[in-house]
C-alpha cells in the first residue's frame, strides 16, 4: 500500500507543476518555445518515416519477393506498421532529452524559479554553458543507452501473442516512464552538486514515485502535441518532486526552505508569494 502510495503522490507532482504554471502563464510560454522548436523536428522525422516505412520494409525483406502478392503485402504492411510504431515510441521517450538539451537555458532558468517559489535555491554547483550542454548530451546518450537495453528486448517481445499485447506495453511504460523521470529530475538534482550515478541511484532509491511521475508523462506524450504544451509543467513538477520527495535535505544558500519546502513559501499553499519578485538578486521575471 506504501509503494502505490507513493507511486500516486509521483503523479501528484506533475499536477503540481501544472498548477504553477497555470497560476504563472508567462513561465509557461516560456518553457514552450524549445519544446516547439523539438516537435517541428520530430513531427518532419516521423513524417519521413511514415511515407517510406513501406519502401524500408521492402528493402528488409528481399526474401519474400517470391512470395504470393497478397502475403508480401502483408508482410511489409505489419513490418512498416511495427517500424512507424518503434519511430512513435522512440520519439517518446527521447522527447525529453532532446527538448531539454535544445532548450537547456530555458528550461534551467524555469526550474530556479519554480524553486525560488519555495525558499532559498540551491547553488554553488553551477556550470558554464558551453560545460554544462555537452555534459547534458553525454548524459543523454547514456540514458538513452539504458533505455534502449530494455526497450529493444521489449519492442521483439511485443510480436508475441497475448503477451505482446498485454504485458509488454505495462513493461515498456515502466521503463520509459523511469527514464523521463530521470532526464526530467537532472536539472534539479544537477543543482545539487549530484553526478549521473548518484543521481540514477536515488531514483532507484525512489521507484514508486519516480514511476507515477514518468509513466503519466508517458502516457501524455503518446497524444499528438501534448507533449509540447505539458513539457512546462513536466519541468516544473520535477524541481518540485526533488525539493520536497527526492532530495528535500539538499544544502540551499541561506535558510529559508532549505529543508524540503517552507510551506510559508509555497505558492500552491500560500498565494502570497509570487516568483515573479523573488527573493534575493533577482526581482522579476
Amino acid at each position: 500500500m506504501g509503494h502505490f502510495r507513493s507511486f500516486l503522490d509521483g503523479i501528484g507532482f506533475f499536477f503540481q507543476g501544472v498548477r504553477w504554471v497555470a497560476r504563472y502563464p508567462r513561465w509557461w510560454l516560456f518553457g514552450l518555445i524549445p519544446a516547439l522548436i523539438a516537435f517541428a523536428l520530430y513531427a518532419a522525422a516521423l513524417y519521413l518515416l511514415g511515407t517510406n516505412a513501406l519502401e524500408i520494409a521492402a528493402w528488409g525483406t528481399p526474401f519474400a519477393e517470391g512470395w504470393d502478392e497478397s502475403a508480401r503485402t502483408a508482410l511489409r504492411a505489419v513490418i512498416g506498421l511495427a517500424l512507424f510504431g518503434a519511430g512513435l515510441v522512440l520519439s517518446v521517450v527521447t522527447f525529453t532529452a532532446v527538448t531539454l538539451i535544445v532548450g537547456d537555458p530555458f528550461y534551467e532558468k524555469l526550474s530556479e524559479k519554480v524553486e525560488g517559489t519555495y525558499g532559498e535555491v540551491p547553488t554553488g554547483h553551477e556550470l558554464p554553458l558551453w560545460k554544462s550542454i555537452p555534459r547534458s548530451i553525454r548524459d543523454s546518450l547514456v540514458t538513452l543507452g539504458w533505455l534502449l537495453l530494455f526497450t529493444v528486448p521489449l519492442f521483439f517481445l511485443g510480436f508475441i501473442p497475448v503477451v505482446g499485447q498485454t504485458v509488454v506495453p505495462v513493461l515498456g511504460a515502466l521503463v520509459s516512464g523511469f527514464f523521463l523521470t530521470v532526464e526530467l529530475t537532472t536539472l534539479a538534482l544537477e543543482r545539487r552538486g549530484m553526478a549521473r550515478k548518484r543521481r540514477f541511484g536515488l531514483l532507484r532509491g525512489n521507484k514508486a514515485p519516480a514511476l507515477g511521475f514518468g509513466v503519466l508523462l508517458f502516457l501524455l506524450f503518446l497524444i499528438p502535441f501534448v507533449a509540447v504544451i505539458a513539457m512546462p509543467a513536466a519541468v516544473a513538477g520535477a524541481a518540485i518532486m526533488v525539493r520536497n520527495r527526492l532530495a528535500p535535505s539538499a544544502p540551499a544558500t541561506g535558510t529559508a526552505g532549505a529543508a524540503g519546502g517552507d510551506r510559508r513559501a509555497d505558492p500552491l499553499t500560500n498565494p502570497r508569494v509570487d516568483p515573479r519578485v523573488n527573493p534575493g538578486t533577482d526581482r522579476g521575471v
